[in-house]
């Protein structure tokens, strides 16, 4: 869908009430994303990890991420998205190389890749200390690499590990972020056309 203007009124209410009913947002709230996807949608910098997310986003392969996929996904961000869709998005991301389990190298990357967009430096004998307490915990099997099941067991009783993906402010977007309400000449329902 991108940027295309829908041209009826009717279509634009019922995609935000599809999107309300598969995600975590209201009906006012998905009308209120499109415009922080508009923003958004054209200020993205490729870093790596930013690739990744955007193959993870772009879950109809067409090499554009939709409005629609845009409020999916950022729907595994609201405070009120169950833990285990949280916990399986995080192993998708971590899972670089999608190959279905997480191998050192892959925790690596992602640690080195937090490190750098924090600004934060690290010799690399801390981060091989961290890489090798986290298989200490999660590498259950002791198989050098971390599937599906031990991520989970690692969540279950880590659950702080998920606490990136939670942002708080899209509880209600609309209060959080007034500036994204499409103000219209009929204020009733704070319409936004997509």
């Amino acid at each position: 869908m991108g940027c295309v203007c829908m041209k009826q009124r009717h279509e634009c209410e019922n995609l935000a009430a599809v999107l309300a009913s598969q995600t975590c947002f209201k009906v006012n709230e998905v009308k209120s994303l499109y415009e922080l996807f508009r923003k958004l949608s054209s200020s993205i910098v490729d870093d790596g990890l930013i690739s990744k997310v955007f193959h993870m986003l772009d879950t109809k392969r067409d090499g554009v991420i939709g409005f629609e996929e845009f409020v999916r996904c950022l729907s595994v961000f609201h405070p009120e998205a169950p833990q285990a869709e949280k916990a399986a998005f995080a192993y998708q991301l971590y899972d670089i190389w999608q190959t279905g389990f997480i191998e050192r190298e892959e925790v690596k990357e992602m640690v080195l890749a937090l490190l750098k967009e924090s600004d934060l430096i690290l010799s690399d004998d801390i981060v091989e200390a961290i890489i090798d307490k986290t298989f200490e915990e999660a590498d259950l099997k002791g198989d050098g690499k971390i599937d599906l099941e031990e991520w989970n067991e690692l969540v279950n009783g880590n659950p702080s590990l998920l606490k990136n993906m939670t942002i708080p402010y899209l509880k209600d977007i609309t209060t959080s972020f007034p500036s994204f309400v499409m103000k219209t000449d009929n204020e009733d329902d704070n319409n936004i056309y997509l």
